[in-house]
Protein backbone atom coordinates (compact mmCIF):
# COMPACT_ATOMS: atom_id res chain seq x y z
CA UNK A 1 0.00 0.00 0.00
CA UNK A 2 1.50 3.40 -0.84
CA UNK A 3 3.08 5.53 1.89
CA UNK A 4 2.53 9.43 2.71
CA UNK A 5 4.98 11.41 4.31
CA UNK A 6 3.01 14.05 6.21
CA UNK A 7 4.81 16.95 7.02
CA UNK A 8 5.39 18.03 11.34
CA UNK A 9 2.66 20.74 10.83
CA UNK A 10 -0.03 18.43 9.30
CA UNK A 11 0.67 15.56 12.14
CA UNK A 12 -2.04 16.63 14.24
CA UNK A 13 -4.49 15.16 11.52
CA UNK A 14 -2.83 12.18 11.98
CA UNK A 15 -2.21 11.40 15.14
CA UNK A 16 0.90 12.61 14.98
CA UNK A 17 2.08 9.89 12.66
CA UNK A 18 4.88 11.00 10.20
CA UNK A 19 3.87 8.16 7.86
CA UNK A 20 0.28 6.85 6.71
CA UNK A 21 -0.70 4.10 4.39
CA UNK A 22 -3.33 4.60 2.24
CA UNK A 23 -4.81 2.93 -0.83
CA UNK A 24 -5.09 3.80 -4.42
CA UNK A 25 -3.92 3.22 -7.81
CA UNK A 26 -3.56 7.40 -8.28
CA UNK A 27 -2.47 10.25 -6.30
CA UNK A 28 -5.92 11.54 -5.92
CA UNK A 29 -6.85 8.08 -4.80
CA UNK A 30 -4.72 7.98 -2.36
CA UNK A 31 -5.52 11.44 -1.14
CA UNK A 32 -9.00 10.31 -0.87
CA UNK A 33 -8.93 7.27 1.44
CA UNK A 34 -6.02 9.60 3.34
CA UNK A 35 -8.37 12.37 3.71
CA UNK A 36 -11.40 9.48 4.78
CA UNK A 37 -9.22 8.46 7.27
CA UNK A 38 -7.99 11.72 8.58
CA UNK A 39 -10.68 14.09 7.73
CA UNK A 40 -8.96 17.54 9.22
CA UNK A 41 -6.39 16.86 6.10
CA UNK A 42 -9.32 17.49 3.77
CA UNK A 43 -9.57 21.26 4.09
CA UNK A 44 -5.38 21.58 4.80
CA UNK A 45 -4.72 19.49 1.39
CA UNK A 46 -6.93 21.01 -0.65
CA UNK A 47 -9.06 24.02 -2.51
CA UNK A 48 -12.34 22.00 -4.05
CA UNK A 49 -11.54 19.39 -5.94
CA UNK A 50 -7.28 21.02 -6.28
CA UNK A 51 -4.27 20.71 -4.28
CA UNK A 52 -3.90 23.87 -2.76
CA UNK A 53 -1.13 26.66 -4.34
CA UNK A 54 0.94 26.57 -1.51
CA UNK A 55 1.16 22.08 -0.91
CA UNK A 56 3.81 20.62 -3.25
CA UNK A 57 3.38 16.63 -3.94
CA UNK A 58 5.85 14.60 -4.85
CA UNK A 59 5.77 10.96 -5.71
CA UNK A 60 8.90 9.10 -5.33
CA UNK A 61 10.72 12.57 -5.52
CA UNK A 62 9.12 13.66 -8.49
CA UNK A 63 6.88 16.42 -8.39
CA UNK A 64 3.34 15.58 -9.57
CA UNK A 65 3.19 18.90 -11.02
CA UNK A 66 5.37 17.77 -14.17
CA UNK A 67 3.51 14.56 -14.57
CA UNK A 68 0.19 13.91 -14.44
CA UNK A 69 -0.57 15.99 -11.44
CA UNK A 70 -3.31 14.00 -9.05
CA UNK A 71 -3.90 11.38 -11.87
CA UNK A 72 -0.26 10.22 -11.29
CA UNK A 73 -0.20 6.40 -10.83
CA UNK A 74 1.09 4.92 -8.00
CA UNK A 75 2.25 1.49 -6.67
CA UNK A 76 1.79 -0.88 -4.06
CA UNK A 77 5.75 0.34 -2.79
CA UNK A 78 5.21 4.18 -3.70
CA UNK A 79 5.50 6.80 -1.36
CA UNK A 80 4.21 10.14 -1.29
CA UNK A 81 5.66 13.17 0.40
CA UNK A 82 3.51 16.25 1.08
CA UNK A 83 5.50 19.55 1.19
CA UNK A 84 3.74 22.58 2.20
CA UNK A 85 5.99 25.59 0.54
CA UNK A 86 8.03 27.43 3.53
CA UNK A 87 7.50 31.53 3.08
CA UNK A 88 8.41 34.31 5.61
CA UNK A 89 10.97 36.22 7.01
CA UNK A 90 11.41 39.35 8.60
CA UNK A 91 10.18 42.39 6.93
CA UNK A 92 13.09 44.82 5.53
CA UNK A 93 13.72 47.33 7.47
CA UNK A 94 16.17 50.76 7.27
CA UNK A 95 19.55 50.23 8.54
CA UNK A 96 20.72 52.02 11.49
CA UNK A 97 24.46 51.57 10.99
CA UNK A 98 24.34 54.53 8.40
CA UNK A 99 26.31 54.77 4.97
CA UNK A 100 29.13 52.25 4.66
CA UNK A 101 31.59 53.34 2.73
CA UNK A 102 33.63 50.47 0.97
CA UNK A 103 37.54 51.13 0.35
CA UNK A 104 37.84 52.31 -3.07
CA UNK A 105 34.46 52.77 -3.36
CA UNK A 106 32.29 55.79 -4.03
CA UNK A 107 33.32 58.45 -1.15
CA UNK A 108 36.48 57.02 -0.52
Amino acid sequence: MPVVRIPTVLRKHTDNQAKVEAAGGTVREVFADLTGSHPGLQEQLFDGDAVRGFINVYVDDEDIRYVEGLDTPVEDDTEIAIMPAVAGGAEAKPSTHGTIVLAGGAGA
